[in-house]
């Protein structure tokens, strides 16, 4: 276990943490009909998935990423488990955006099928995010900081 956390690294993962909880609120207003508080509560978690991302985006452009740093033998998995954390982080910030934007425009048809979908691929999203991080900090020392290309595919 690492003793020494990375400050962008850890704020960043909380920010998705909260995002993804206050998504899970939003489903139980929505649930009890509580229209207006579920809009503030929905409008809260896309408030903290930007911050996230500002954060995440400027670490990768200014700082780089981190290359995995645990055993050689399990660093394929840990790829894989990556690509799909990011593939479905991708899909769900396409459909939080969709969703946000349906909601604000009143288009509730369109809100209601999708929504369900986008919390629950931003559920995993959140889980699978916070698996990295441990992976990447706490279970194992972090790899190489460098460019994005390198962490991920190792060249």
């Amino acid at each position: 276990m690492n003793s020494s956390l990375p400050i962008l690294p850890t704020i960043s993962t909380t920010f998705i943490v909260l995002s993804a909880i206050f998504v899970a609120i939003g489903w139980f207003l929505i649930k009890q009909r509580k229209i207006n508080a579920h809009i503030k509560v929905m409008t809260l978690a896309g408030v903290f998935a930007v911050i996230f991302f500002v954060i995440y985006a400027s670490r990768t452009i200014f700082i780089g990423n981190t290359a995995f740093g645990g055993p050689e033998d399990i660093k394929i998995y840990y790829t894989i488990f990556l690509v799909f954390h990011i593939t479905l982080a991708t899909i769900g910030a396409v459909f939080g955006i969709i969703s946000l934007i349906t909601g604000y425009k009143k288009n509730y048809e369109k809100h209601r099928k999708l929504g369900p979908y986008t919390s629950i691929i931003w559920f995993f999203t959140g889980i699978t995010g916070v698996a990295v991080y441990l992976l990447l900090y706490v279970f194992y020392s972090g790899g190489e900081t460098t460019s994005v290309i390198k962490a991920i595919f190792g060249f």
